[in-house]
C-alpha cells in the first residue's frame, strides 16, 4: 500500500481537485484506491460524493486510533454506486473535528495517529491523503504516515515561492520525523496556456525543481467547479474538455506510480 499525501501551503491552487482528479484516475485504472480527507473544510469528501452517516470520520478515528476500525467507517464513493466503474474508491470522510489537531506543537506521539489509524488495512493499493493547505498538525501527521508527497502548485510567484519553502520543508520533517518520506513531484496546476506570467514562472519551476516537475502540467478547466459540484468523476463527465482533463490525470498518475511497480503494472493491465 503506498500512501501519498497532496500538499500545499498556499490556499485556492487546486490541491483538492488534483487530489479527486488522481482518484478518478486510479478508478479507472482499477486500483483499489482510499481517499483520507483530512482538510477540516471536507472538499473531497463532498466532491466524491460522500454524504456522512453514522460513520465515524477521519477525525473521531484520529481521537482513538488504535481502536478505530478504518474499514467499518470509510464510506464508498458514489462515483462507483452510480455505475461509473465497478472498482474501489472509499472515503475516510472529512469534518471539521479534525481541526483540533491543526496546531503546530503537535508531539510525537500525535503525529503517529493517521499511521495507527491506516496500520493493519489490506484492502487499498494507494492511499491519497488530502492535506489542508498549512503545514501545522494535520500535513505533519499526513507526511509522518506518507511514503511521498505530492505538492500542488499554480505558477504564480507565491505559491512558487510557496512550494520552495515546502520542499525545504519536507527535507527537515524527514530527518527529524519521517526518513522514509520523499516528494513524488510538484503538479503544475491551473495553466493558462496563453499567459506570459505562467510561460515564465513554469520556465522557473523547471530551473527550480528539475524532473521533480511531474508531467503533463493541468490547465485551467472552466468546468471543473462543475463536475466537483455534481459529484462526478472527470471520467465520466460528458464533453471533450473532461475527456482531455481525464487523459492527463491518466498520465500525471502514471508519471506518479512510475516508481512503485505493482501499481504501475496494474495500470498498465
Amino acid at each position: 500500500m503506498q500512501v501519498v499525501s497532496i500538499s500545499s501551503l498556499k490556499g485556492g491552487v487546486g490541491k483538492t481537485s488534483v487530489t479527486t482528479g488522481l482518484a478518478s484516475a486510479a478508478l479507472a485504472a482499477g486500483i483499489p484506491t482510499l481517499v483520507v480527507d483530512l482538510d477540516p473544510h471536507a472538499d473531497a469528501t463532498t466532491a466524491l460524493g460522500v454524504q456522512p452517516g453514522s460513520q465515524l470520520d477521519i477525525g473521531r478515528m484520529l481521537k482513538s486510533p488504535r481502536k478505530a476500525r478504518l474499514q467499518d467507517n470509510v464510506a464508498g464513493s458514489s462515483w462507483v454506486s452510480n455505475g461509473s466503474s465497478d472498482g474501489t474508491l472509499d472515503v475516510a470522510v472529512g469534518s471539521a473535528f479534525t481541526g483540533i489537531y491543526d496546531r503546530p506543537d503537535l508531539g510525537r506521539r500525535d503525529l503517529r495517529r493517521l499511521s495507527a489509524v491506516l496500520a493493519g488495512t489490506t484492502n487499498y493499493e494507494l492511499v491519497l491523503v488530502d492535506c489542508p493547505p498549512s503545514l501545522n498538525g494535520l500535513t505533519r501527521m499526513a507526511w509522518s504516515a506518507s511514503d511521498r508527497v505530492v505538492l500542488v502548485a499554480e505558477p504564480g510567484l507565491f505559491s512558487v515561492a510557496g512550494t520552495e519553502r515546502t520542499m525545504r520543508a519536507i527535507q527537515l520533517f524527514r530527518q527529524e520525523f519521517a526518513p522514509h518520506l520523499a516528494p513524488a513531484g510538484i503538479v503544475a496546476n491551473r495553466v493558462r496556456t496563453g499567459s506570459a506570467e505562467h510561460t515564465f514562472r513554469l520556465a522557473e519551476m523547471e530551473s527550480m525543481f528539475g524532473e521533480l516537475l511531474l508531467t503533463p502540467h493541468i490547465p485551467e478547466q472552466a468546468n471543473w467547479q462543475q463536475i466537483q459540484g455534481a459529484a462526478h468523476s472527470v471520467h465520466h463527465w460528458p464533453g471533450d474538455s473532461a475527456k482531455n482533463s481525464a487523459k492527463l490525470f491518466d498520465a500525471l498518475l502514471q508519471s506518479l506510480l512510475a516508481g512503485q511497480p505493482s501499481l504501475r503494472d496494474r495500470r498498465q493491465r
